[in-house]
């Protein structure tokens, strides 16, 4: 019985981004090894002297004893389990570590992620419903700004106004219960979303402006159809798929690229996890958490090219032929 076009196109991502992984997991392993020192120097950090027990127990562990493509296979297949070994700096497993960070982090990307859409998306429409007007170069200009402007400098700036001299937002810190939370979280996912709207602006204008041209909205104007269901009912759904790709890719980035807003405001996410396990050489950790952002990219982009079909259904999983 053949398959459906749908699910051979949904095997085929499978197969395809399980290749991505796999090479993404070769060379996350391989960092055990390309870092300075023998691993078992790297495992244990500034130790001066290792007794020949600890060095046993850091081999059995690690299984440092076999050839580097059996130690490979080894980790690989604990990583599938999500068991990427202790982490050198606590002690800790490192799963353990990631789950305690990471809703910390899934809040603040997810919270950046809606003042993107909901500032970015009706800013470009704006734009090019008045484009060439006052209100167009407005929009583009701070959209440049926000493209140009990185997140720890917006950080800071915020920081700085609304922290420090009008008090009206922490300056550090998560909060306890969910208002203080997202109290604590409203300035570092302004800073995050900052950039990122910048992007979200510049592709709905570009996408709005194309279609606005098109025959179907000057037919549907001529019928006397009001303007904003032509824009939200027509408009909006055939240009939604370069939107809805831009905003997979900045979600995937707020998800895995928060590290220095989490600094920044002295959050205690993935992001500033990665940067005190980078600072103690804390290898198993590291890996781990670019195993995290390695996954998260590539399941925010299959379900990207699973929703084209839903929000246009001109989109359409079609059998090649071999």
């Amino acid at each position: 019985m053949p398959r459906s076009p749908r699910l051979t196109f949904i095997l085929r991502r499978l197969v395809g981004l399980a290749a991505v992984l796999v090479i993404v997991s070769f060379l996350v392993f391989s960092l055990l090894y390309i870092a300075p020192g023998s691993p078992e120097q790297v495992i244990l950090g500034n130790a001066k002297t290792i007794d020949p027990v600890t060095l046993r127990a850091v081999r059995k562990e690690y299984h440092l004893d076999g050839p580097f493509l059996v130690r490979y296979l080894d980790w690989s297949r604990a990583a599938l389990r999500l068991d990427f070994g202790r982490s050198i700096r606590t002690s800790e497993p490192v799963r353990q570590g990631i789950e305690q960070r990471l809703g910390l982090t899934a809040e603040l990307a997810g919270l950046a992620f809606l003042i993107t859409l909901a500032v970015g998306v009706p800013l470009g429409m704006l734009a090019a419903v008045r484009r060439a007007q006052l209100v167009d170069r407005s929009v583009v200009f701070f959209s440049i700004v926000g493209l140009s402007a990185p997140a720890f400098a917006t950080g800071i700036l915020l920081l700085y106004v609304f922290a420090v001299r009008l008090s009206w937002f922490p300056a550090f810190g998560q909060g306890a219960g969910l208002a203080d939370r997202l109290h604590h979280l409203v300035l570092p996912a302004v800073a995050l979303a900052l950039t990122a709207t910048g992007l979200v602006v510049k592709i709905t204008r570009a996408a709005f402006a194309e279609e606005l041209q098109k025959d179907y909205v000057v037919f549907a104007r001529a019928r006397g159809i009001r303007p904003r269901r032509v824009l939200v009912g027509f408009v909006l759904r055939n240009a939604a798929t370069p939107i809805v790709t831009a905003a997979g890719l900045i979600l995937a980035y707020m998800l895995a690229g928060s590290v220095l807003v989490e600094v920044t405001f002295a959050l205690p996410g993935i992001g500033a996890l990665l940067v005190d396990s980078v600072s103690a050489q804390d290898i198993p950790m590291v890996q781990g958490l670019a195993m995290l952002a390695a996954a998260v990219v590539v399941l925010v982009n299959l379900a990207v090219d699973l929703l084209y079909p839903v929000i246009d259904p001109r989109v359409v999983f079609t059998r090649t032929s071999r």
